[in-house]
């Protein structure tokens, strides 16, 4: 364990909640930019995040969306300090573990548990380190706090809050209901140790008249003799990125009718779906129509159709013959649909996915959906990278990020999607993807192809030209979001109690 007691480190608030997407990563969010916006150095951090939606630091390291988002709100550039043990689910009881940015291997749920000791000096480590470079870190803990089976080998929730004597602010969701057997239960549960470093609660996700709550939350705080920090309404018209899952307000299968007037795409909910992110920009275009798809149905009508990232491309490539959307997809395209794939998604649309080592499971070999004449090999090392590059097809330059264990050989005389022109800031000349010689399929394994509003306007105008896009910096943009989400929670939040709080635990900090 690192020792903290001699050194003068920042002060730590730590968010930690009564069950999973109850919205801590949005609160840590909301908090970074609050603080950010009083000039006060803030960063993130979250010692274990499980989630399949990644990105890619600075050094090359890979790191939970979430942390990537709260950094940005932050204003600081993010680093795998912020969450130092990423595990990305490739079955329902294995993932692959990655320790500071790095695969260290894969697991299973019973294989992990039984020891996380390295794990957790290793977070320590990544905490300590915040700690000496900024002024404050908000922790955000994971699934619920109080797992009492899982509480010895639990190393991102309380035992973080003691390691660096955090003030915790627990989170509940009243959207779900049942939010005083949340709160109330989760805190009678709590060893006294823990239960002692609870400061205050906030409720997220509140619909209707906040007066109707009044006597809630005074029932709650005359029986945990906690504060009620905030009541925060749910919000419909602030675009934040999700963490680890489609965002609620996402419907899968939706039964309106396409309209003819906008662009209507599809993306196949693939059951092992990753970095779903790629697709939130075109969301954020009036003109866009998105369906995410998990039964299979006729894709008539639609623009356009995108197989996203996966983290188990075999088993996904499985799903899509024995589900009926492999034939689905092929129809589509016969007759004359656009097709897109990203990283996992290409890699579906080739000839064959081989995976000689086991990464994703049991050695073999599956034949792809050959709408691209590319044959993938998974390898034992992950590529991680910042890239930046040009469409070829009209020359529209994007940068993102690529995330894979699989090296895809193309067919020669194929066309090149882009081509790559840096990759961690050193110049490269490397082609990537391709381009159906009939131009309706394609595939790529930059994520983030949307975010440039240059592309993002090309691609949707290529679809219907009829239709004109109001060009916009997407920078400015989502700065924007992250300011609506600050204020939107600073108005709903008690600052003075829990600026309390800190002051609090600043002193308490200070006197060790």
């Amino acid at each position: 364990m690192v020792d903290d007691s001699k050194k003068s480190l920042a002060p730590c608030i730590s968010v930690l909640g009564t069950g999973s997407d109850v919205g801590k990563s949005i609160v840590v969010t909301a908090l970074c930019r609050i603080f950010r916006n009083q000039g006060v150095d803030v960063a993130p951090f979250k010692a274990q995040n499980m989630s399949n939606n990644s990105y890619v630091s600075p050094e090359g390291g890979e790191v939970g969306r979430a942390q990537a988002v709260q950094a940005e709100a932050a204003c600081v550039e993010l680093h795998t300090d912020m969450n130092p043990v990423l595990l990305k689910p490739s079955r329902d009881t294995e993932a692959q573990v990655v320790l500071h940015g790095k695969p260290l291997g894969k697991s299973t749920a019973q294989e992990y548990f039984s020891n996380t000791n390295d794990l957790r000096e290793e977070a320590e480590g990544s905490l300590h380190r915040l700690r000496e470079q900024h002024e404050l870190i908000v922790i955000e803990g994971a699934g619920s706090c109080a797992e009492l089976n899982l509480r010895n080998q639990d190393f991102v929730n309380f035992h973080m809050a003691h390691v660096s004597k955090a003030a915790v602010i627990l989170v509940a969701d009243i959207d779900r209901g049942g939010v005083f057997a949340q709160i109330i239960g989760t805190l009678e549960i709590l060893s006294p140790e823990d239960r002692a470093l609870v400061k205050g609660i906030i409720i997220n996700r509140f619909r209707g008249d906040a007066r109707l709550f009044d006597d809630g939350i005074r029932l709650i705080e005359e029986r945990t003799h906690l504060p009620v920090l905030g009541l925060i309404p749910y919000f419909y018209d602030i675009e934040i990125d999700s963490e680890d899952g489609l965002p609620l307000d996402i419907l899968i299968d939706p039964k309106e009718e396409m309209l003819s007037v906008k662009i209507n795409i599809a993306v196949i909910r693939l059951p092992h779906i990753s970095n779903f992110t790629d697709f939130s920009p075109l969301c954020r275009e009036p003109q866009v129509v998105l369906h995410y798809l998990a039964k299979p149905k006729s894709l008539d009508g639609y623009d356009a159709v995108f197989l996203p990232g996966t983290k188990n491309t075999r088993g996904d490539l499985h799903w899509l013959n024995d589900t009926g959307w492999a034939d689905k997809l092929l129809a589509y395209e016969k007759d004359g649909g656009h097709i897109g794939g990203i990283c996992g998604g290409y890699q579906l649309l080739g000839n064959s996915i081989d995976d000689p080592h086991g990464v994703e499971g049991e050695p073999g070999s599956n034949a792809g959906l050959g709408l691209l004449s590319i044959e993938t090999t998974l390898q034992k090392t992950k590529s991680v990278h910042r890239s930046e590059g040009i469409v070829l097809n009209g020359q529209y330059p994007v940068s993102g990020y690529e995330i894979h264990m699989g090296e895809s050989q193309v067919s020669t005389g194929c066309a090149p999607f882009m081509q790559l022109h840096t990759r961690d800031s050193q110049s490269i000349h490397s082609q990537d993807g391709v381009l159906s010689a009939n131009g309706q399929v394609w595939g790529t394994y930059l994520h983030g192809l949307f975010d440039s509003s240059p592309y993002r306007h090309a691609f949707l105008q290529n679809l219907r030209p009829e239709l004109v896009f109001e060009e916009c910096a997407d920078e400015d943009f989502r700065d924007a979001q992250y300011n609506l989400l600050a204020d939107h929670f600073k108005s709903h939040l008690d600052m003075d109690q829990l600026s309390a709080i800190l002051d609090s635990n600043l002193k308490v900090v200070s006197c060790d």
